[in-house]
């Protein structure tokens, strides 16, 4: 069957989720693992003021490991490397803005790092683990902290 075309835009009928990327940098503290975390802006309100991995949306024809290592620069003003695929998430309803999956990666940087909260993100810091909870951190992210914890 072939999909129905706009004949403007080049879109098609079918309903697609959004494909979005997260990094998970880490690093040695002095009190254990440290998570490099965003704190979330307005959008969406119901994640306003939580920790979040830093991430977004991938771009139409963007490869979604250079998606992961661009969205991190972008709300953290920390370089990354040799993005490693982690876990993907993908529940509908995870994402109260529309339906997600969501591409998890280990991402190397500088543990020196120093980093900034830039693009929709209104703070960026190294977090302790142990700070972390599934009351202070926007939606599955905290699936993906446990994982880290095992």
């Amino acid at each position: 069957m072939v999909a129905k075309r706009c004949q403007e835009c080049g879109r098609d009928d079918y309903q697609n989720p959004s494909v979005t990327v997260d990094a998970v940098a880490t690093r040695e503290g002095v009190d254990g693992l440290e998570l490099l975390m965003i704190k979330r802006g307005k959008d969406p309100q119901e994640w306003e003021g939580m920790w979040a991995f830093p991430g977004g949306f991938v771009d139409y024809g963007e490869d979604p490991e250079e998606a992961v290592v661009r969205e991190l620069l972008e709300e953290t003003g920390v370089v990354g490397k040799y993005p490693l695929s982690l876990t993907i998430l993908g529940k509908p309803g995870r994402d109260p803005r529309k339906h997600c999956v969501g591409l998890f990666y280990l991402v190397e940087v500088d543990s020196e790092s120093e980093p900034v909260g830039g693009d929709d993100a209104v703070d960026a810091q190294w977090v302790p683990i142990n700070q972390l909870t599934p009351q202070n951190v926007a939606g599955d992210h905290s699936e993906v902290i446990e994982l880290l914890r095992e």
